[in-house]
């Protein structure tokens, strides 16, 4: 017996992100050495994820 596709298990929904949430701008930024500590969150510049 087949499963439909749209059952399939989360290991399937794999869409590449374009957009970032704000704590993972942050968390990449650190890491890139562009968040300095003290720097305010509101208006961070976009960020383009990892690939």
């Amino acid at each position: 017996m087949s499963q439909h596709p749209s059952l399939k298990g989360s290991g399937a929904i794999k869409a590449k992100r374009s957009v970032l949430k704000r704590f993972e701008r942050v968390e990449l930024m650190k890491k890139r050495g562009q968040f300095k500590p003290g720097q305010n969150v509101i208006g961070l510049p976009k960020t383009k994820p990892e690939d």
